[in-house]
């Protein structure tokens, strides 16, 4: 049962792994201090325009 090949043969193949996979949450990391803000404010003036006009 012992064979003098190395237990390599189910590895995976040693490839790089691709550069273009990255979390979306990491992209967006370094302009959070920009996207808060804004979806803060669109949403503000989202819910005083409902207000407005349910009144």
């Amino acid at each position: 049962m012992s064979s003098s090949a190395p237990h390599s043969a189910h590895a995976l193949p040693s490839s790089p792994a691709p550069a273009a996979e990255q979390d979306p949450v990491e992209a967006i990391v370094p302009v959070i201090h920009i996207v808060l803000p804004v979806v803060g404010a669109v949403l503000m003036f989202l819910l005083a325009f409902i207000a407005i006009y349910m009144a």
